[in-house]
């Protein structure tokens, strides 16, 4: 099959139109918002232009400078916007001032600044609500649609869309600052930017196989965001730690399902396809945060995984040093989440009595009422004493929770064998 000359000009278009979204999309749309102090027109501006450069390079060719191309037209787009949306909000002035700088960028897209890591500081403001940061990050930052986000995040794509609208509003009303904190409201800010992409990363993980295709990518852009933002603050040991981590437990994911789909304990995973060299590059990160000298919970929770590796990888016991590591986080992050798995870690040193007696006290935080695992934990706790009855009590709420059906199966056969 041959192509036609204008075939080839076209797949020449779409394909440099494609390796520009990815490489320089979210480049492109903060440098626009930092410019007007508008998220949600930057954006439609942006994408005017690709809309024009999908007409225009098929027929004129790619220019030499895709991005310089997409800023003239940008610019452009973004004033014909704002004279037909808010010509009363609007100076004619400041107007004016925001496309001579626009302007003076995109003549010169070579040294446009990266104001990526602003942005990212902008969508985890403490005036933007918590539970749409990672969204709003991962649509103005990477450009995922509405669409692809609200099926990550198991929701409607009209709720996600018009959460998102308000957000970017938010952030224009607010007149949030897209700038980086200074040195002393680093530590804040930033926890809320990594807490924005781990919890991104962890409606990836909902998908074991990795068969989902919308949890796939979301899995790759997180990555892809984690990467950068460990390239644009390598002083940070943090989002080293958070890269770490992610690595660690993405390399596991091979290993999570059996071929029938069947819940692997991470115990009994075949360590043959566990991924080797994702393992090696989290202990590089690791490695290269702790020479920083600061620490804290991502790097603690990366530490974790890495323990719990070197222990299945060597099979010496190292369950003292995990409780240690525990005791740390939950000093950092005194949460019950934390304080569960440490007394999973502190049955295998001290037994399971001394483990439930650990956990006694979380018997009245509401919050662990509808959280599985916490029930299957103390199910298997109470197992291990003897105590089948409660345990089988236990289960059967732990059961009720469970979505995911490998696991619920996983469960139900823990029940079954217990001793009566």
């Amino acid at each position: 099959m041959t192509h036609q000359p204008g075939d080839v000009h076209a797949i020449a278009a779409h394909v440099t139109a494609d390796a520009v979204a990815r490489r320089s999309y979210g480049k492109l749309v903060a440098f626009l918002a930092a410019h007007t102090r508008d998220v949600a027109a930057a954006e439609d501006a942006l994408s005017e232009a690709f809309a024009s450069a999908l007409s225009d390079w098929p027929v004129n060719g790619c220019p030499s400078n895709p991005e310089a191309w997409l800023l003239i037209v940008a610019r452009r787009k973004y004033i014909d916007l704002v004279r037909g949306r808010r010509r009363h909000e609007v100076a004619a002035e400041q107007l004016k001032v925001m496309a001579e700088g626009l302007e003076a960028a995109a003549t010169d897209a070579d040294h446009i600044p990266d104001q990526r890591l602003a942005l990212m500081f902008v969508c985890a403001h403490p005036a933007i609500d918590p539970t749409i940061r990672a969204p709003l990050i991962l649509q103005v930052v990477l450009g995922l649609d509405a669409k692809a986000i609200a099926s990550a995040f198991l929701t409607s794509p009209s709720a996600m869309g018009k959460r998102l609208v308000r957000a970017k509003d938010k952030i224009r009303q607010a007149g949030i600052p897209f700038s980086i904190p200074s040195r002393e409201e680093l530590p804040d800010r930033l926890c809320a930017v990594l807490d924005a992409i781990y919890a991104a990363f962890t409606e990836g993980w909902t998908d074991p196989g990795g068969t989902d295709v919308i949890r796939r990518g979301l899995t790759e852009e997180v990555f892809f965001l984690a990467t950068l933002l460990t390239d644009l603050l390598p002083h940070e040991p943090e989002p080293l730690g958070l890269l770490a981590l992610m690595l660690h437990a993405e390399a596991r994911r091979s290993a999570r399902r059996t071929p029938d789909d069947s819940y692997i304990p991470f115990a009994q995973q075949d360590l043959t396809l566990w991924d080797w060299q994702k393992i090696a590059h989290a202990e590089h990160l690791l490695r290269r945060a702790l020479a920083l000298g600061s620490i804290g919970r991502y790097q603690l929770e990366g530490a974790l995984q890495s323990a719990h590796v070197y222990r299945r990888q060597t099979g010496q016991s190292n369950w003292q040093q995990v409780v240690q590591l525990y005791d740390a986080l939950y000093a950092l992050a005194p949460t019950p989440v934390v304080a569960i798995n440490r007394a999973l870690a502190l049955a295998e040193l001290e037994g399971a009595p001394a483990a439930l007696e650990s956990i006694a006290p979380l018997a009245s935080d509401d919050r662990l009422t509808a959280y599985q695992p916490y029930w299957a934990a103390r199910a298997d706790l109470l197992a291990r004493t003897g105590a089948s009855a409660e345990a089988y009590r236990a289960y059967d709420i732990a059961i009720g929770l469970e979505t995911d059906p490998a696991i619920r199966r996983f469960l139900l056969d823990r029940q079954s064998n217990l001793k009566t």
